[in-house]
């Protein structure tokens, strides 16, 4: 379960390039929340598990639609970042995300802080250095850019930092799956007003099936990611979901392949590869030390 959704993330900014080609950042995560928060509707319909909206109170009520905007605007950013750098540059400097979230929580909520964590920190952030030590020139001259998608991806991983860790407190009255449901459900509303959904019929069979593998790959990637933890230690679920960039590397080179018309190769040079490989190396050592007792 956790192989199938490092899989899933890895393939998705693949399939999102395709949809970009036809439909803008918005609309896109408009339909992927509307899609995913129907079927997770009518999934806790049908075993009478619909969440209970006075349970929460005003003040965790204002923490739910806080953290709804957050994942509206990681998903967004992400996304729009897509525009403007390739999806294994995208991937891997998201990986700066579960880094964010260990930060936060030893300041927000005194979690151990053990020496893999911070030789995983180290390795990732070496890793990074590495990665872009080819593209400086492309960063300094703004080319085409490179510096707008890079922002926009370290938005998103803020975003999704902060987002993960508002809901610790949300999941003391709602289930995973009632919180997922009202994330979705509020940011399919909060988005409504400044989505084109005129769209949808102006795109081509290939952009149609790219948008629909990302409204699928939102519900199955999450199931999958739910039923990891249900089975699985979660320093070990997160240690595997850090594969996530290897599969955007060989998914981009499978498209290229396959698909030449619509894709071009990344020009990446050995130490970026390098520098990958650290990044995810360090950010699995980073996620399986949350899995250690404190010294």
């Amino acid at each position: 379960m956790s192989l199938l959704t490092a899989v899933l993330w890895g393939i998705l900014p693949i399939a999102l390039n395709l949809s970009l080609a036809s439909m803008d950042a918005i609309t896109i995560t408009f339909y992927r929340f509307l899609v995913a928060g129907l079927f997770v509707f009518l999934w806790l319909f049908k075993s009478q598990a619909l969440p209970r909206l006075p349970a929460l109170g005003k003040h965790k009520g204002g923490w739910l639609l806080v953290a709804s905007l957050l994942l509206v605007l990681n998903y967004i950013s992400n996304v729009q970042a897509l525009v403007y750098i390739e999806p294994e540059t995208s991937q891997v400097l998201m990986q700066v995300a579960p880094l964010l979230l260990m930060v936060g929580g030893v300041l927000f909520y005194k979690e151990s802080f053990t020496l893999l964590q911070a030789v995983g920190a180290m390795t990732l952030v070496i890793g990074l250095l590495l990665f872009f030590s080819g593209r400086l020139q492309d960063l300094l001259l703004g080319a085409d850019g490179y510096h707008i998608g890079l922002s926009l991806t370290i938005v998103a991983a803020i975003a999704w930092a902060t987002y993960a860790l508002m809901q610790k407190p949300l999941l003391k009255v709602l289930t995973a799956k009632q919180l997922t449901l009202l994330i979705y459900l509020i940011g399919a509303i909060v988005l409504l007003p400044f989505a084109s959904l005129s769209q949808l019929f102006n795109m081509g069979w290939v952009s149609v099936l790219a948008l629909l593998f990302c409204c699928l790959n939102t519900i199955v990637a999450y199931g999958a990611f739910t039923e990891a933890l249900n089975i699985w230690q979660a320093s070990k679920v997160g240690a595997v979901i850090t594969l996530a960039p290897v599969f955007t590397f060989l998914s981009m080179h499978l498209a290229v392949s396959l698909m030449p018309e619509y894709f071009v190769a990344s020009a990446f040079g050995v130490w970026a590869y390098v520098g990958a490989a650290a990044v995810v190396l360090g950010a699995a050592m980073t996620s399986l030390g949350k899995g250690q007792k404190s010294r």
